[in-house]
């Protein structure tokens, strides 16, 4: 992974050739883990067809939140203004890769399909990061948060939802849930500023639009 400290010393033109390299790899390529797999328990006999269609829409929701989110991280590490808060972001988008790649192969598993607007995903959240770091540190890091936030409450409600005999992406959501959890909290404590009503409810909006999307393409 490069590191974005340096990103200042490059060119314009360097920067959008990285960052249009790193956002292909991240749509199109296959993502390096650096942890294990979490889905460690096998399905029992009553996991059906049925069951598995939708345990497969719902882990493609959450691999296109995953692209999202190095979208997300990525751009507004590159907008960070301090170099403490640039690689703060550049750890938890590489935690986050985890949980792309994790989300690939439980919909490999599953028999599914990726959404196919992924691009076009990645692109809008690459802008709304790059917008939230260039309007100030604190207002970057309260954008994590409420994004952590939001993303933590969505994980829940997959986790209501799924089939209960599904416990393979059980594991894969219980653990990208605590990883959220923990991520939000750390950009609470670095200082981050609480994000004015209605931004959170754009965001809310924003993200029922692309689940509701993802879900069925």
């Amino acid at each position: 992974m490069i590191n974005l400290s340096s990103l200042r010393k490059l060119s314009s033109l360097d920067r959008i050739l990285m960052e249009a390299s790193r956002a292909l790899h991240t749509v199109y390529g296959s993502p390096v883990v650096s942890r294990p797999y979490p889905a460690t328990s096998k399905n029992t006999g009553a996991f059906s067809k049925e069951d598995c269609s939708r345990s497969a829409a719902y882990m493609r929701v959450n691999h296109t939140g995953e692209i999202c989110a190095q979208a997300l991280y990525q751009s507004q590490a590159m907008t960070a203004k301090h170099s403490v808060n640039r690689a703060r972001m550049q750890h938890s988008a590489d935690e986050e890769l985890d949980h792309l790649a994790w989300c690939e192969q439980r919909i490999k598993e599953l028999g599914g399909h990726k959404s196919l607007l992924n691009p076009l995903w990645y692109a809008g959240s690459f802008t709304i990061g790059t917008v939230a770091g260039l309007i100030g540190d604190k207002w970057n890091l309260g954008f994590v948060a409420e994004t952590e936030k939001q993303v933590v409450e969505h994980l829940e409600s997959h986790l209501a939802r799924l089939p209960e005999t599904d416990l393979r992406s059980r594991e894969v959501i219980a653990q990208m849930k605590s990883d959220e959890a923990q991520h939000a909290d750390q950009a609470m404590q670095a200082g981050a500023a609480p994000l004015p009503a209605p931004v959170k409810l754009l965001m809310k909006i924003g993200g029922r639009i692309m689940t509701s999307t993802a879900y069925r393409l």
